[in-house]
């Protein structure tokens, strides 16, 4: 139980860390902006530690099974910081900052090809966007996208290297999986696989229906309203950890499913079995 409680407590500072990370960052943040962020971490860390400190779980998926959770953080952690510091370089310049910037000019650059994400991310603002706002949004844009490229690729390498989830401890899959039903129907593997697959193929696609939805429903954003500071980080974080993270779950089912069929051929059980409790 004092384990439970100390890494809740741990998890829920390090969620309010990261909240407020732009308005640290960011250079002249208004005193309204500082309360309402204030209260959005407040929040949020209230929210992760209720999930942790939890016996029982009720949103949080793989809560038991590191480190999924850990890399999906870390991801958000670095695009949060790395387009905070961006921002911060076109306000108040240091070396530090400068040095992430010209880091995004190059990669948002280099990505800007025909029918890339970062080309087809220009698609959410609007017309009249000068050629700062575009280049601004551009290298955020391939910023963020490398940095969830980068962090899927070391999910990967984790997931095969140790052979995630641990085969040392018990995987509980109601616990890891909260809000999957496992008597809705249908045999448990074939739905596990079914969403695996939806979640694959959501996740590769969404960075580039996602700009084209923004656009198609507001018409492209007012530039000054998409490239102010805080929106642009969190609208450009958003955009690249979605899909990854969705990525992320679609694997990681994917294994689960595999794990429950082992299991099941192991112990000789038919397909139609409810031996879903553990793997």
């Amino acid at each position: 139980m004092v384990n439970r409680l100390t890494g809740a407590l741990v998890r829920a500072f390090l969620v309010m860390i990261l909240i407020v990370t732009p308005s640290v960052i960011l250079p002249g943040t208004g005193t309204d902006t500082q309360q309402m962020v204030a209260l959005i971490a407040l929040f949020g860390g209230a929210l992760t530690f209720i999930e942790y400190n939890a016996v029982y779980p009720s949103l949080l998926e793989f809560r038991d099974a590191p480190p999924f959770n850990r890399i999906r953080f870390v991801m958000l952690f670095a695009l949060v910081f790395s387009l905070s510091a961006i921002q911060a370089a076109a306000l108040q310049p240091t070396p530090f900052t400068r040095l992430f910037e010209a880091v995004g000019y190059l990669l948002g650059h280099g990505m800007d090809f025909p029918y890339s994400p970062v080309r087809l991310a220009a698609l959410m603002i609007g017309e009249g966007a000068s050629a700062a706002e575009l280049a601004m949004l551009r290298s955020a844009a391939g910023t963020a996208y490398i940095i969830s490229l980068i962090g899927l690729s070391f999910y990967v390498v984790i997931f095969r290297l140790k052979v995630w989830p641990s085969r040392h401890q018990a995987f509980n899959v109601w616990v890891n999986l909260p809000t999957f039903e496992p008597t809705g129907g249908g045999d448990v593997v074939d739905r596990l696989e079914r969403d695996a697959r939806v979640n694959l193929s959501l996740g590769f696609l969404l960075p580039f229906i996602l700009p084209a939805m923004v656009n198609l429903l507001t018409g492209g954003m007012d530039p000054h309203t998409l490239t102010s500071p805080q929106t642009l980080i969190w609208v450009m974080a958003a955009w690249a950890f979605l899909p990854a993270s969705l990525l992320m779950r679609g694997i990681a089912m994917g294994r689960v499913a595999a794990m429950i069929r082992s299991k099941r051929a192991a112990g000789g059980m038919a397909p139609a079995s409810a031996s879903f409790a553990t793997a």
